[in-house]
């Protein structure tokens, strides 16, 4: 493929998909999306191009609606929350945004609203009329998601109306079997509703030979497919409004009750953004979206596919004023330990929660999510792999070559940076190498291949080592200083380099090298390759370590916190066991249970599961012994009243006359719970 950056445009605008609000960020979303942007928009600013690289919050749709009736607040409040911890994470992770929003702010309503009126004015719009489920009892229609039934292809009894999350299989409402409303738990009545939609049927001829002939040989083979079948398939009108109370204000008459369809209305959220950017800085956002010397870069996860190339596409067409996008390089899904990352059943690694408990690591995550990217297929995140990938790259490859030459330069030369005296032919062909890495690094970048571009970024440091191996200059400077000299000022100019090319994949670890060579400004991409990045002579500060082991213990507490959730999944899932066959109330008339209260308590000599317990039964004082020492301390139940069946025949357990039972329930996850009194009541009361 060409060199991209050899090309007519004069400026970049990049947008990554607007993360919902309703949740934090996890590292499917950073594999996916927000890391290869970064990558791509720190790597066109070291080429001194002029980048818009654009994100923000998507605050509207029905995801936010159901987050917030389940927590009992308003959208707004949910909105809020989630907003904050996105954006703050962005930040510490070192995403380089230009501008980042979020679409409930009036400058986004606004320009929605304009883009919505332009193609309403212009007739680009079809109105149709079609039935709907509506909730009587809420007095309002239900989007699909508030519409729960069975499956009518896998039978499973809480599909939602839009997709069955068993199977799998897309849905509209209307083919659930038995639907219920999520609101009110009634079944909804079909109402004839209005709306407007986008006649996508008309834009086919032109997005067949927009995309289907025009990028079959320069997007991604998984991007230009999913495209390709859609048009083959046939595209159908679809809704830009919905009812709903929460979102952008359909701004027509006769459309009360009605707002923008989410996806309508987040995507335009880019340019809402753009013109923020523009009231902040006093830049032009206008360049960016509608001069054809710019280029349009949409970073998208897989499932958003169809939204960017195909539908925001058509809206940008039916307007009539703006670029369209150049590429959409969407990547795969990421899975976690061999499963599917799920934010309902929580597993997933939360990126505010690593940030926690990795301070300072950013660019591991970093670095892991590029070199296992799921760029062209299905990828998998582990904790072993994450953290070979620090000990056995980073810190082994990397931070030991650098590690390496600083110290040599300290032991031998104070610090200070040796002069470069005449070249070996193994001299010659390692700086030859070195000048081919920016070329060869910059062009996978431009053709969004990131996972081969660190690879290469590591070759790099792997040629490092291998010339310190070769050259061995902790033997060379018994005797022959002068050689060594030129050794080091070599493997220094290589670390500067790396200081170079790392930066648009490792920002913290690049800046931090370039402080411990003395590099005092930036070096742009195209200085990289270059010999004289560092000046001899430059005294340099103590070293440091780049990068640090990554231990056992650590990996293992996140392994246990990855069990732990999947140990709450399996106990909120499981079935309670069926009734067992009915009996007379004589027989259970028969069990005398009465309240009581544990005195003493126990481990019983050479087991693992007794407890001696001494409980006052309200009638007498009995010894009972019990099978929980597995879930209680003997010491923390003294004083808790309990439920004693004291009517049991006695039996000996372990030479201990057991004279009863306590009562206990048995939690999906195997653990134990007193069935007591929610208040002190006195012992004996009998429990009828």
């Amino acid at each position: 493929m060409t060199d991209q950056l050899h090309n007519p445009f004069k400026r970049y605008t990049i947008t990554s998909a607007l993360p919902y609000a309703n949740g934090p960020i996890h590292i499917g979303h950073l594999a996916g999306v927000y890391i290869p942007a970064d990558i791509y928009a720190r790597y066109l600013r070291l080429n001194n191009k002029e980048v818009l690289f654009i994100g923000g919050s998507d605050e509207h749709g029905v995801p936010i609606t159901i987050k917030a009736r389940k927590e009992g607040v308003s959208p707004q409040d949910i909105v809020d929350k989630y907003h904050a911890i996105i954006e703050k994470s962005f930040q510490e992770l070192g995403i380089s945004f230009d501008i980042y929003s979020r679409t409930s702010k009036q400058i986004h309503h606004e320009t929605a609203s304009e883009f919505f009126k332009k193609l309403y004015n212009n007739g680009k719009f079809i109105e149709q009329s079609t039935e709907q489920y509506y909730d009587v009892e809420n007095k309002q229609f239900l989007a699909d998601r508030y519409i729960t039934g069975t499956c009518p292809h896998c039978a499973y009894e809480k599909a939602y109306g839009d997709q069955c999350e068993s199977c799998g299989t897309s849905l509209s409402a209307t083919d659930l079997i038995n639907p219920k409303s999520a609101l009110s738990g009634n079944i909804p009545q079909l109402k004839e509703t209005k709306h407007w939609y986008l006649p996508l049927n008309e834009y086919e001829p032109w997005l067949k030979e927009w995309i289907v002939e025009g990028h079959k040989n320069d997007w991604r083979p998984n991007v230009y497919g999913q495209c390709k079948s859609w048009i083959d398939n046939g595209l159908q009108p679809r809704a830009v409004t919905r009812d709903l109370d929460w979102g952008v204000k359909v701004p027509v008459a006769g459309a009360d009750g009605k707002v923008l369809y989410v996806w309508f209305d987040a995507p335009i959220g880019y340019i809402s953004a753009s013109r923020e950017w523009a009231e902040k800085t006093g830049g032009d956002w206008e360049k960016f979206w509608k001069d054809d010397s710019s280029k349009l870069v949409h970073f998208i996860g897989k499932d958003n596919i169809v939204f960017h190339c195909i539908i925001f596409p058509a809206m940008l067409k039916a307007e009539g004023s703006y670029i369209l996008p150049d590429n959409v390089p969407a990547n795969e899904f990421l899975n976690l330990e061999n499963d599917k990352i799920s934010t309902s059943r929580n597993w997933a690694v939360w990126l505010h929660e690593y940030l926690e408990d990795f301070p300072g690591k950013q660019d591991v995550l970093r670095y892991v999510l590029t070199a296992n990217a799921p760029e062209t297929k299905d990828n998998d995140f582990t904790w072993k792999d994450f953290q070979a990938k620090n000990n056995n790259e980073l810190l082994a490859i990397f931070g030991n070559f650098v590690n390496r030459t600083l110290v040599l330069t300290q032991k031998y030369y104070e610090g200070k940076v040796p002069e470069r005296g005449e070249l070996t032919d193994l001299d010659r062909e390692t700086i030859s190498e070195i000048d081919s890495y920016p070329s060869i690094i910059g062009k996978s970048i431009e053709n969004y291949r990131f996972r081969e571009a660190i690879t290469e970024l590591m070759n790099l440091a792997r040629l490092g080592n291998k010339y310190l191996t070769e050259t061995e200059p902790w033997k060379t400077i018994k005797h022959n200083e002068k050689r060594v000299e030129t050794i080091l000022n070599i493997a220094l100019q290589i670390s500067a380099n790396l200081a170079v090319l790392s930066s648009p994949f490792l920002p913290f670890s690049a800046n931090k090298l370039a402080q411990m060579l003395g590099m005092k400004k930036e070096i742009k991409w195209e200085e990289a390759g270059k010999m004289d990045l560092i000046q001899s002579g430059v005294i340099l500060p103590k070293p440091e370590l780049l990068f640090e082991r990554i231990e056992d213990l650590e990996i293992e507490a996140q392994v246990q916190k990855l069990l732990n959730t999947k140990k709450e999944n399996s106990a909120q899932a499981a079935i309670a066991a069926p009734a067992k066959e009915n009996i007379n109330y004589e027989d259970f008339s028969k069990m005398d249970i009465r309240v009581g209260t544990i005195l003493e308590a126990e481990k019983v000599a050479k087991t693992k599961k007794l407890l001696k317990l001494k409980i006052d039964t309200g009638i007498d004082q009995r010894t009972i012994v019990s099978g929980i020492a597995e879930f209680f301390q003997p010491e923390d139940i003294i004083g808790k009243q309990v439920s004693v069946l004291v009517n049991l025949a006695p039996k000996d357990l372990r030479g201990i006359e057991s004279q009863g039972m306590i009562l206990m329930a048995e939690d999906a996850d195997g653990s134990l719970k007193f069935v007591a009194p929610i208040s002190t009541t006195k012992n004996g009361s009998e429990i009828k």
